[in-house]
Order: C-alpha cells, then sequence, then structure tokens
C-alpha cells in the first residue's frame, strides 16, 4: 500500500501536544518527516530499539504527527499508583495468558476501533537479538491493518513514519523491503541494533538451505546472518 493510496484520517492529538512535541525536538535537534500516517488503523514498526531514549522520541514524534501511540505492557505495570501514568503514555493492559494470545488481542483490538496505531518494537528489547520477533506481521495480516515502518534515527537525528504495507502473507518479500527501507539507519547504540530477520524466515531458511541478509549491503558482500533461535 503507498500512502497516495489511501486517505488521511486527519490529526487527533492536540495542538499543545504538537508544541510540546516540536519543541522536545528541536531542543535535541532532531527533524520529523512529513507527512506522517495517511491510514486510520495501522501497526507501527518502532525500530532500531537500543535505549531508554526510544520511548521520549518516540512520543515526542508522535505528538508533532498529532496521533496517540498505543503500546502494551504487562497488565501487572497498570495496577496501582502509577497505572494512570502508564496509561497516559499510551499503554494498554495486555494478558499474555489469554487463550487467543497477544496476536488475537491485538486483532480484537483493531477490529472493535476505528482508530489506532499501535507501536511494537521487532526486537522486543533493547539488548541485540541475532533476530525481529514475528508479532507486528502477523497482528497486522490478522487484522487487515497495514504496517507502517516508522524509525528513529540518531545518526540523521530524525524521526520517520514512511514506507507502508499490507502484510501479504509472503514474509520474505515483504521483509526484503523492510530491510531496504531500514538500511542505514541507525539506533543510539549501534551495536545493539537487532538483525533485521524474522523467525519464520530463519526456519524457511534452515528448511530450504538458503541465506538470508540482514542489508541490501550484507546481500552484496553475501554476507548472510546464520544465527538461529
Amino acid at each position: 500500500m503507498r500512502n497516495s493510496e489511501v486517505t488521511h484520517p486527519g490529526p487527533s492529538g492536540s495542538k499543545l501536544a504538537y508544541f510540546i512535541g516540536r519543541l522536545w525536538m528541536m531542543v535535541f535537534g532532531w527533524d520529523v518527516e512529513e507527512p506522517g500516517p495517511t491510514v486510520p488503523k495501522a501497526v507501527i514498526i518502532a525500530a532500531p530499539h537500543t535505549s531508554n531514549w526510544d520511548l521520549p522520541h518516540m512520543l515526542a514524534a508522535a505528538f508533532v504527527y498529532r496521533i496517540r501511540v498505543r503500546w502494551f505492557g504487562k497488565h501487572t505495570i497498570f495496577q496501582g499508583p502509577f497505572g494512570w501514568f502508564f496509561d497516559w503514555l499510551g499503554g494498554i493492559p495486555v494478558d499474555r495468558t489469554a487463550p487467543h494470545g497477544l496476536v488475537g488481542q491485538a486483532a480484537d483490538l483493531f477490529r472493535d476501533t476505528d482508530k489506532l496505531y499501535l507501536a511494537v518494537p521487532p526486537s522486543g528489547t533493547r539488548a541485540r537479538r541475532d533476530h525481529w520477533k514475528s508479532g507486528f506481521y502477523w497482528i497486522a495480516h490478522t487484522a487487515r491493518v497495514p504496517v507502517i515502518c516508522g524509525y528513529l534515527d540518531f545518526g540523521k537525528r530524525r524521526a520517520n513514519l514512511g514506507y507502508t504495507f499490507v502484510p501479504t502473507g509472503d514474509v520474505e518479500a515483504d521483509m526484503d523491503k523492510v530491510r531496504e527501507f531500514y538500511d542505514g539507519v541507525r539506533g543510539k547504540v549501534p551495536k545493539l541494533e537487532s538483525t533485521i530477520v524474522l523467525k519464520d524466515e530463519i526456519e524457511r531458511r534452515d528448511r530450504s538451505g538458503l541465506a538470508i541478509a540482514d542489508s541490501p549491503e550484507a546481500a552484496k558482500r553475501g554476507d548472510a546472518d546464520t544465527q538461529t533461535e
């Protein structure tokens, strides 16, 4: 799905939050690329995720785009005196023991709301991993909503919500375009950046003997990641 093929849903955030986001980015010398989301519901890839600074910068960028970004958190953090704070930040409590799992819970949430931007860090942690978790992909595929590739590029001090696509089920073909989009994007701690390859791709590679590169540059070098979970 290309941005030009959909109708912009219009801003939903307040003007005050917009100016707070602009001020934050200006203080840190960051740019926020326009035009922002052009769909009312989407899963947003939050990558690379290497530092605690990712959250405030992500929220500031969301304020500039005038959208409310939501994210999943363990239901226990929403209990007690600070639960309201995590809710204000956009947190959504999730029960990981639910019978239909995280993907099912997210799909239900998308079905029951008219506007939702769900941010998912596919690395799942700030530590380096040899693959991305595939939850973001299958949530969007099950809910039949687009995936928006978002990044915080600490190398260029630039935030962007760019390449948008609807998962086709052909994981490798879809991820090749994702890898191309993120090529050259640097997190705050580059050595902690996770390899952009899904476990589904690794398993397919193991079955077929194929190699999957984690970037166009690596593909040219033949430098494929060979680690498995």
